[in-house]
C-alpha cells in the first residue's frame, strides 16, 4: 500500500503537537501527582471544541479516522490526559444512535465517554448493564458515558448520566481510569446499525495503541538526545556501536508501528467488515507489543537516571503499558487474527 499524510494531515498533527506542547500536559501532571489524581486540562477542551476536533466524525466535519490518527498519536506524545478519540467516537456513536445529546458532545459542551459492556433491554424504554464495562479513562470528568452492548435483540447504545464509578488502580499516572458499576442509572436504549460495536472495538484498539505509538515516539527521541549527551571513557554513548543498535531498533518499530497503525486508520475508513477487524488486530497487536519494546530499551539506555521519579521516561512507560493492556491486549489481538 502506498499511503502517506496529506498536507492538511500534516498541518493538523503539527499544529495539535505544537498546542500541546506550549501546554506540557506532563509538567501539569507532576503538580498532581502528590495532591490529587489528574483531572483534563479545560483548557484542551476548550481548544478541541472550538477547534471541531470532538465534532471530527460528525457528518457536518466529514473527518476521517486517519485525521484522528494523527491526533491520537500527538496526545500520546504529550502525556495528555484529554481522551480526544474516545471523546470523538463519543460523538460519532450518538450521531449513529440518534441520540438527542449528539451536538451537545460534538460541540464539547458535554463530555461524553465510551465503554462496551452487554446490556439488558427491559419494557418501557428501559436498559441495565448486565456485566462491567471495559475501563475508560477519564470517567470522573465525563459528564455521561455512553454504553454500546449488545442485547437481546441487537445492538443499542444507553448514554449513563452521572454513572456510578469504580475507580481503578493502574501504572498510568497521567490518566484516571474506572468502570461503570452495575446499579448506574441508564438512559433510554437506542438501536444501532449491526456490526456498530464490531467497529467500536476495532476503533478503539486502533487509538489505544496510536496513543502508545505517541508515547514510544517522544521515547526514542528522548533516547537519541541522551545517547548524544552522556559520555562514557570520554565518548558519547550514542558512538557505541550497542547504543546504536538499540535506537535503530526502537527507530524501525515506532516506524513500522505507524504505518501499520495507519494502514489500520485507513481501514476503519471504508474496508469490508472483515478486512478492517484483521488490520485493526494486525497493526493493535504489532505496535503495543513494539511500543513496550522501545519503553522497555528506552530505561536500558537511559540507565540509572531513567529509574529516578523525576525522570518522564516513567511517565511515558506506564502509559504505554496500561494502552498495552486495555482495548484488547497483544495476546487477544494475534488470537483473533487467528481465528479471522
Amino acid at each position: 500500500m502506498d499511503f502517506g499524510l496529506t498536507d492538511e494531515q500534516q498541518q493538523l498533527a503539527d499544529s495539535e503537537r505544537s498546542w500541546l506542547g506550549r501546554r506540557d500536559p506532563i509538567a501539569r501532571v507532576r503538580a498532581a501527582l502528590d495532591v490529587a489524581e489528574v483531572t483534563v486540562d479545560s483548557a484542551a477542551v476548550t481548544h478541541a471544541a472550538e477547534s471541531g476536533l470532538i465534532a471530527l466524525l460528525t457528518p457536518e466535519m466529514g473527518g476521517t479516522h486517519v485525521d484522528l490518527a494523527v491526533l491520537s498519536e500527538a496526545h500520546g506524545y504529550a502525556a495528555s490526559s484529554l481522551p480526544l478519540a474516545d471523546l470523538a467516537v463519543a460523538a460519532w456513536l450518538l450521531g449513529q444512535a440518534g441520540a438527542a445529546e449528539c451536538d451537545a458532545a460534538a460541540a464539547g459542551s458535554l463530555l461524553v465517554g465510551v465503554a462496551r459492556a452487554p446490556l439488558a433491554i427491559g419494557a418501557y424504554d428501559s436498559a441495565s448493564l448486565r456485566a462491567a464495562t471495559s475501563p475508560l479513562p477519564m470517567a470522573a470528568d465525563m459528564a455521561a458515558v455512553a454504553v454500546v452492548g449488545q442485547g437481546q435483540d441487537g445492538e443499542y447504545l444507553a448514554l449513563a448520566r452521572d454513572p456510578h464509578l469504580v475507580g481503578m488502580k493502574t501504572l498510568d499516572l497521567t490518566r484516571s481510569w474506572a468502570r461503570l458499576g452495575l446499579d448506574s442509572s441508564m438512559g433510554q436504549p437506542h438501536r444501532l446499525p449491526a456490526g456498530t460495536l464490531a467497529y467500536l472495538r476495532d476503533a478503539m484498539a486502533v487509538h489505544r495503541s496510536l496513543d502508545a505509538l505517541g508515547a514510544a515516539a517522544r521515547l526514542l527521541e528522548m533516547t537519541v538526545t541522551y545517547a548524544g549527551q552522556r559520555r562514557q571513557f570520554g565518548a558519547p554513548i550514542g558512538s557505541f556501536q550497542a547504543v546504536k543498535h538499540h535506537c535503530a531498533d526502537m527507530a524501525v518499530a515506532v516506524e513500522a508501528a505507524r504505518s501499520a497503525l495507519w494502514a489500520a486508520a485507513l481501514a476503519l475508513d471504508g474496508a469490508p467488515d472483515a478486512a478492517r477487524s484483521r488490520a485493526a488486530s494486525a497493526a493493535a497487536a504489532y505496535a503495543k507489543s513494539a511500543a513496550t519494546r522501545v519503553a522497555s530499551t528506552a530505561l536500558q539506555v537511559h540507565g540509572g537516571i531513567g529509574f529516578t521519579w523525576e525522570h518522564d521516561l516513567h511517565l511515558l512507560l506506564r502509559r504505554i503499558r496500561v494502552d498495552e493492556a486495555f482495548d484488547g491486549s497483544v495476546a487477544e489481538h494475534r488470537a483473533a487474527l487467528v481465528t479471522a
